[in-house]
């Protein structure tokens, strides 16, 4: 498609994310606007159009894809709608950007960027944490081989209940499987799996054991893993939703022959990085909007100006890791 001088964004879904993650980093950018938004609630969404300065709202996603002042569109819904809302703007020649997980199956990421294809029309995914300096910084102890050769990587994560996941008449959309495609690992795990993929290439080889312990709701609250990168390096992790505060973990471990670096994803914790000259700690600070970095790179890459490799192409692979984790298929 031909390059767009200014890149008129309309929002479908206005939810939390948009608050501070991501909707006010698309007005950061030079040459990029948002000039629409669209919500089911019409109160909660024409009041976040007058607090973001926003001149138009809509109730219904086809209003927003049709305006003819927008040229790209935002999907921040739930993962259940990702697909039908990508492929009606790709249809209408309009780039989308997605939020994460791509989609609620791996069949519905391989739609999306079938209709891309075939369109002409990109698609990029909001893996925002490939971007940050705290991710860059381990990518970059990784590569410059001060751990040595990696033989081996291992997630650990758990977090007790959520409030919300109390009340079982009314839980949240991310442990509704037919809506999140799981529980909270299917809204969680993405980013742990996609940073690992992006710095050791695809995941051909995964399998899962997943359980329901807390008896909250009917998805997953636990789920043990086994994988293999295309090198050939074995990864494992676990994950729980209904461990008890002491319990609670956020940790990635890329443990090579020659030392250690372990991380956090969600927390941010301080790296610390294992060799044989001692232990090293790393802080560093992410941009307030944390999904500037990207957004800043697919707004140039829609004026032409670079080229972003966070698309559907990249994003799919962590989707099908999770469905051969959650024994999808």
């Amino acid at each position: 498609m031909e390059p767009l001088e200014t890149v008129n964004w309309g929002f479908i879904g206005c939810g939390v994310v948009t608050e501070k993650k991501s909707g006010p980093a698309f007005s950061l950018v030079d040459g990029s606007r948002v000039v629409a938004v669209m919500g089911r609630d019409k109160e909660k969404t024409a009041s976040y159009a007058e607090r973001h300065h926003v001149p138009r709202w809509y109730t219904d996603p086809i209003d927003l894809i049709n305006d003819d002042e927008v040229n790209a569109i935002y999907i921040a819904t739930p993962p259940s709608s990702h697909a039908t809302y990508a492929i009606m703007a790709m249809k209408a020649e309009k780039p989308v950007y997605i939020e994460k997980p791509m989609a609620a199956t791996y069949e519905d990421c391989c739609r999306i960027n079938r209709i891309s294809q075939e369109t002409g029309v990109p698609c990029f995914v909001a893996y925002y944490r490939r971007y940050l300096p705290y991710f860059e910084k381990v990518k970059t102890i990784v590569e410059s081989g001060q751990i040595g050769h990696v033989i081996n990587v291992q997630i650990r994560f758990a977090q007790p209940p959520r409030d919300l996941d109390y009340n079982s008449t009314n839980l949240p959309w991310r442990v509704q499987p037919d809506i999140a495609g799981g529980g909270y690992f299917y809204d969680l795990a993405p980013h742990q799996l996609d940073l690992l993929q992006d710095m050791f290439g695809c995941i051909l080889e995964a399998e899962g054991i997943k359980s329901n312990r807390g008896g909250l709701y009917n998805a997953e609250d636990s789920v043990s893993a086994c994988f293999k990168f295309e090198s050939g390096l074995p990864g494992s992790g676990s994950w729980c939703f209904v461990a008890h505060e002491s319990a609670k973990e956020d940790r990635i471990e890329i443990i090579g022959d020659k030392g250690m670096v372990s991380f956090s994803v969600f927390t941010y914790e301080p790296i610390e990085l294992h060799t044989e000259q001692g232990k090293e700690t790393i802080t560093l600070q992410n941009p307030p909007h944390v999904q500037l970095p990207l957004i800043k790179n697919i707004v140039e890459h829609l004026q032409g100006k670079a080229i972003c490799t966070c698309d559907g192409l990249s994003a799919t692979p962590t989707n099908w890791v999770m469905d051969r984790i959650l024994n999808k298929f």
